[in-house]
């Protein structure tokens, strides 16, 4: 065994991922008085992280710095790439600082490396610091990196950072980055430059694919043009673009909340015959479109057919259906699906919360609300605001005797009435002409004098 046939086998068994025969060579070259040179180091730390035994790597890489061969920036970017493969980033971004300290000068692999991890794990400011250090180094930038940022920061909802990127920077533009920065565009609700944008990639040559128009439907439905979106869509189906869930999902989303119930139906019919597995948001837009037009026995039965299909049933699924059933004064019901809920461990939002206290305040059950907010305070799942949204929905119901004995509740338990929900209390007693039969406590009302709501007070509100 010669440094050649050594140097051919480790590299061989490397990229397969082939540890022991890998060792097996480093072995029998040693047995042969083969010193390793730095390339076999590297071939040997490469297999290892290939086969996920990184630290492995780990440990031929620190008998590299206390022998006689030292890393170089190979050896770096293996023992990075492995670090990001198992998820160790945050310590593939430490051995980066070590080669700056250790005037090891790290390449567009090395920075490549860690924007694409820092991505995908979404911390967006390191994937930025490493960017900007590219440049910083003058380092070739790949046009990959330009999609990876100005995807990262349309995401975080900076779509206008993202188009100083991708305008500022001489960025060659592809489809994922047109499709990214429209996507952010979606989410801040600028329908306008989204279709400017969709008509300048056009123009530019490039094809949307079926991501792009699933942006665009998503759009037109989040801003009211159905009519636009189901444009889109019928041409989707008649051309070569692959129609998925989403198109389905915005569409049923979008025309039940315009009160189009039947098409939005139709269409959720329609997905199983086109191969579009229909997954808990599709199921949810429909019942909440069932739920607003007062068609409750209709969401229950989806709500049935979502347990029968094996869909998950998550707390938006059953905040719609409690919401719904009380408006239908069926509260009895409203109840059974809280319990059940809570019962599956399924920890309620904001808006579950609101849901049911709106609902039992409406139909009189106050104290009933009540109970049941007493009874999951100590799991640490009631929001702050859940006693003030009552007090609120009392308020604007004209139940000021009640907003009052729940707001008598509150501060006997040492707690303060904020200042937003004073407000509503002083708007909602200058309303009502029952105010000197009720008797709020000071306590409730006493804001200070600088404020508008003491302006309220001072125009005759007390006695």
């Amino acid at each position: 065994m010669n440094v050649i046939s050594t140097n051919a086998l480790m590299k061989s068994f490397g990229v397969l991922g082939m540890v022991e025969e890998l060792l097996w060579v480093w072995h029998r070259m040693k047995e042969n008085g083969i010193e390793p040179s730095l390339f076999m180091y590297n071939l040997l730390m490469d297999g290892f992280v290939n086969s996920m035994f990184v630290e492995s790597a780990e440990k031929v890489f620190d008998a590299m710095e206390s022998g006689k061969v030292l890393p170089d920036v190979v050896s770096y970017n293996i023992l990075i790439k492995g670090c990001c493969k198992v998820g160790k980033t945050r310590k593939g971004l430490e051995k980066l600082k070590e080669m700056e300290v250790k005037r090891v000068f790290p390449d567009k692999i090395t920075y490549m490396t860690l924007i694409q991890s820092c991505y995908s794990e979404e911390n967006l400011d390191s994937c930025l610091r490493l960017f900007n250090d590219m440049e910083e180094k003058e380092l070739e930038i790949p046009s990959h990196a330009y999609s990876l940022v100005i995807s990262g920061l349309c995401k975080a909802g900076k779509s206008v950072e993202g188009f100083c990127v991708f305008e500022g920077k001489g960025v060659k533009p592809n489809v994922a980055i047109y499709t990214a920065l429209m996507d952010s565009y979606a989410k801040s609700g600028n329908g306008d430059g989204i279709m400017k944008l969709f008509q300048r990639m056009k123009d530019e040559g490039f094809e949307p694919d079926e991501v792009t128009y699933g942006v665009i439907v998503n759009s037109l439905c989040k801003t009211g043009k159905l009519d636009n979106a189901v444009e889109y869509f019928n041409f989707c189906k008649e051309s070569s673009v692959q129609i998925n869930a989403m198109f389905y999902s915005s569409l049923i989303d979008g025309l039940g909340k315009a009160g189009r119930v039947d098409e939005a139906e139709k269409l959720f019919d329609e997905m199983v015959d086109k191969g579009c597995t229909r997954d808990s948001y599709c199921y949810n837009a429909l019942i909440d479109s069932f739920a607003k037009c007062g068609k409750m026995d209709e969401a229950l039965m989806l709500f049935k057919r979502m347990e029968e299909e094996g869909c998950d049933q998550n707390v938006y699924t059953y905040t719609i259906l409690i919401s719904g059933l009380f408006k239908e004064h069926r509260n009895e019901e409203a109840l059974k699906f809280w319990e059940m809920m809570i019962d599956k461990g399924i920890t309620p939002t904001p808006a579950s919360f609101r849901a049911l206290s709106t609902g039992l305040c409406l139909s009189g059950k106050v104290a009933r609300a009540c109970k049941i907010l007493d009874e999951l305070a100590p799991m640490g799942v009631l929001p702050e605001a859940a006693y003030e949204d009552m007090i609120h929905v009392l308020c604007k119901a004209g139940r000021i005797e009640q907003a009052c004995k729940l707001a008598d509740g509150i501060v006997d338990r040492g707690h303060e009435i904020p200042g937003r929900v004073r407000t509503v209390f002083i708007n909602a007693l200058r309303k009502s002409a029952k105010y000197l039969k009720v008797g709020c406590r000071d306590s409730i009302i006493d804001v200070h004098p600088n404020c508008y709501e003491g302006i309220a007070v001072s125009n005759g509100l007390r006695s």
